[in-house]
């Protein structure tokens, strides 16, 4: 690794599944510190590069280096180093928080002098200290995560892989994960997460859009929501389908999304689109509730700019 404060990088990574390429060339470089985001739908190739990363599996082609040890050559050493979270956590329903955090100790050889202490500020920093004797399988879905991350952090890990952590919980457990992970962040951990929650991506230092193991783009978020091109609409109209369609084909539209009730509407120029488009569905008796200009998230941006790499293909 050429700069030591880059902790995870890969090289052109591959991995093949019989016919299926799951990850394709990858090049990514990570400094310590970060808050990581890759990001895409299911199948994208998000779980095959963390586990590969984890030392889990090996590339077909192409290398990577964690916390400054080859994934293949020194697996050993890289596993020492950092925590990982998958998808489906191995907590054991049938032993409480406590049982569970002293099971984790036991695996990563946390002497009896130290766990003491790191599961006292653990349950404190998962906000778990009132449910320590409760056992696992009673817990909600989002203190199962909670608690998983606390296991995953029973060893110090200066790296943490985290695999679609908050998938499957609440709105407000999902909320607090990440605030639990910002500590983290603030604390100097480099956290590497996976996420399908576009609005996710606000939250790290910087982000990849994955598709089909490819990455599209990786940028600090602002800097990817900055590639869509034109200026973005928002209306609420009536017959919502009736109207998207009228809307495509008019002339400065670059592309139409649906969001529930409303459209999202990319012009290449709003202040001069925008009464062009009342018009136009006001001829054909399509009435709108509301127009404004706003901004691309990240969930525009993503499917933007997945479009364009469908067409180009």
């Amino acid at each position: 690794m050429t700069n030591d404060k880059i902790v995870i990088e890969t090289n052109n990574l591959v991995k093949r599944f019989k016919k299926i390429t799951a990850v394709d060339g990858l090049d990514l470089a990570i400094s310590r510190g970060e808050i990581f985001g890759l990001l895409g739908p299911d199948g994208a190739g998000k779980t095959t590069t963390i586990r590969m990363l984890c030392a889990i599996m090996d590339p077909d082609e192409g290398s990577a280096q964690v916390a400054g040890f080859d994934t293949v050559k020194e697996s050993e050493a890289i596993k020492a180093r950092i925590g990982y979270m998958p998808q489906q956590f191995s907590l054991y329903g049938d032993l409480t928080v406590m049982e569970n955090l002293i099971f984790f100790a036991d695996i990563f050889q946390v002497s009896r002098k130290e766990r003491k202490e790191r599961i006292g500020q653990l349950l404190g920093f998962a906000r778990l200290t009132q449910f320590k004797d409760r056992r696992a399988v009673h817990l909600s879905g989002g203190m199962q995560k909670k608690l998983a991350l606390a296991c995953t952090l029973i060893h110090q890990p200066e790296i943490i892989f985290l695999d679609e952590p908050t998938t499957g919980v609440d709105p407000v457990s999902r909320r607090e994960f990440w605030d639990i992970l910002a500590n983290l962040h603030l604390e100097g951990v480099t956290l590497f997460v996976s996420t399908p929650y576009m609005d996710e991506a606000e939250r790290c230092s910087r982000a990849a859009l994955m598709f089909e193991g490819d990455v599209i783009v990786c940028d600090e978020p602002e800097a990817i929501k900055g590639l869509v091109e034109g200026e973005l609409l928002a209306l609420r109209p009536e017959r919502l389908r009736e109207a998207s369609r009228l809307i495509e084909k008019r002339p400065g539209v670059r592309e139409v999304q649906t969001y529930g009730d409303l459209l999202h509407v990319f012009v290449d120029d709003a202040e001069r689109r925008a009464p062009e488009l009342r018009e136009a569905l006001k001829q054909v008796d399509i009435g709108i509730h509301e127009m404004r200009q706003t901004r691309p998230r990240m969930e525009e941006a993503f499917i933007s700019l997945i479009r364009e790499r469908v067409e180009e293909r």
